[in-house]
């Protein structure tokens, strides 16, 4: 139990802000960096959990990341990058990416040709739920009740 709470909350709260101080994001933005990673990792094992592909879930992992980097971005007035970039540090597919090139390297190509595969499935979906994300208008962020003028 605790184990499983530290493996899925802790650890990609505190890599996702070893990556923050590694991109320089300023102090003051670090809680908020560390939340938006661990907010879309959850999601992607929450995915994961329901029987969800690889693909799939961290298509929807980078749907939470990207949608609370945008209304953060909003809030706190500071590029997006900030959150995005050290946010989706959980979802990268690296160690698909480390096996693609150590079974090439040891010649079994049908292993490799898969793990290939998934890891590119796996990018294009990172890439595709920040394209939805990104090109909602930045009004739909805006959560202020602005008052109309008469006159």
């Amino acid at each position: 139990m605790i184990h499983s709470f530290i493996m899925h909350v802790v650890c990609p709260f505190m890599g996702t802000i070893g990556y923050a101080i590694l991109f320089n994001v300023p102090k003051r933005f670090y809680l908020c960096c560390g939340l938006t990673g661990t907010a879309g990792w959850l999601m992607y094992h929450a995915a994961v959990c329901c029987g969800a592909s690889a693909a799939t879930a961290s298509f929807f992992g980078t749907l939470v990341v990207v949608l609370l980097s945008r209304m953060l971005t909003v809030k706190k007035k500071c590029p997006i990058t900030i959150f995005l970039v050290s946010g989706i540090f959980p979802l990268v597919p690296g160690a698909g990416i480390y096996y693609t090139v150590y079974y090439l390297v040891t010649n079994q190509l049908a292993e490799a040709s898969r793990r290939g595969m998934e890891s590119v499935k796996v990018a294009f979906a990172i890439v595709l739920a920040i394209v939805f994300v990104v090109s909602i208008p930045r009004e739909m962020f805006q959560f202020q009740v602005r008052k109309v003028r008469k006159g």
